[in-house]
């Protein structure tokens, strides 16, 4: 089978698989695992580089208005790499070429792919993706593989925070200037790490929201994770958010507790990672029950030399930390 792939979590979810050998093309944003990085590029992006997150939520609006799509996709290169099947989505027209186009190009191949799209919008669903993916691949017995494994470890999460108590107020920006909520998966996953995001859109996309209703939450902990950017660039975002008005006086800024992540690798991918983005932040909240997890840059503490320091853990000795859990899942 030759595979195409438009979504980097599409690309992911191939490879973890143990199907990578079948990938003949991806997008310009695939970048993981490293082997994809030599593939052919068949889609490329309007969105200008080196644009402040102001200029870059400008662009995409005024692009997504006049042209319908942020991306491109290479159709003459797509017909010499004779794909039958090309996994894409529907679920974001920031985050992929339109499905639209997609199904435009595919009437003008000679290959006729089948297409396969992919529209998870919770947790659950990333995992009936990955299910779908596996079915859609002949690999149904290493998706079942797969889904088992990142269950058991969501499960072990969820069972250390089950019982708690105090549920810290979080806010999970997925962009900072303006500032935007979580969306889809990432109020669960803050529900399930042991905190509470009740500026978040459960199932729903990512919106904007006024900068009054964040100063009224008064988060406790706030995370960074912009949709597209990594973690260095999310902490320059964090250095324009120290800069609005009573951000100083938010709880979490007076207890270091603003957090940047690799919110391109993480987060806004969902695939197998997003997993690691829940134990990610399972140690933002709750730092005291959960050992730092082991993924090298990917989050950082913004304000580190604030008033009040990280408390040290307290969990019981049988407790399971992140660090005892299997991270690799393909």
């Amino acid at each position: 089978m030759r595979i195409c792939s438009l979504l980097p979590s599409a690309t992911e979810i191939v490879c973890a698989l143990g199907m990578g050998e079948s990938l003949v093309g991806v997008s310009h944003e695939c970048d993981y695992p490293p082997e994809v990085s030599g593939l052919p590029r068949v889609t490329r992006s309007a969105v200008p580089s080196g644009a402040s997150s102001r200029e870059i939520d400008s662009a995409v609006s005024s692009t997504l208005e006049t042209e319908g799509s942020l991306y491109e996709l290479d159709v003459r290169l797509l017909e010499s790499l004779q794909p039958d099947l090309i996994l894409t989505q529907r679920l974001c027209d920031v985050c992929a070429v339109s499905f639209d186009r997609v199904q435009e190009a595919v009437k003008k191949l000679s290959s006729r792919p089948r297409v396969l799209n992919l529209e998870p919008t919770s947790l659950e669903d990333i995992f009936a993706i990955i299910g779908r993916v596996a079915a859609g691949i002949g690999a149904e017995s290493a998706g079942a593989a797969l889904t088992g494994a990142l269950k058991r470890r969501v499960d072990a999460v969820r069972n250390m925070t089950r019982a708690l108590g105090e549920r810290p107020r979080v806010f999970c920006m997925e962009w900072v200037d303006p500032p935007y909520c979580g969306g889809h998966w990432m109020k669960e996953l803050v529900e399930i790490a042991g905190g509470r995001d009740d500026l978040a859109n459960p199932q729903r996309p990512s919106s904007r929201v006024e900068w009054k209703r964040v100063l009224d939450f008064n988060p406790e902990v706030i995370v960074l994770a912009c949709c597209g950017f990594e973690l260095e660039r999310n902490e320059l975002e964090g250095s324009i958010f120290m800069t609005f008005e009573g951000a100083g006086e938010l709880a979490a800024v007076k207890r270091g507790r603003v957090i940047a992540t690799d919110g391109s690798h993480f987060f806004a991918r969902p695939g197998p990672r997003i997993v690691e983005s829940l134990e990610i932040l399972a140690y933002a909240i709750h730092p005291e029950l959960f050992a730092p997890p082991p993924l090298v840059n990917a989050f950082r503490h913004v304000n580190p030399g604030s008033d009040t320091e990280i408390p040290p853990r307290t969990a019981p000795s049988k407790s399971v930390g992140l660090q005892d859990l299997p991270l690799s899942t393909g």
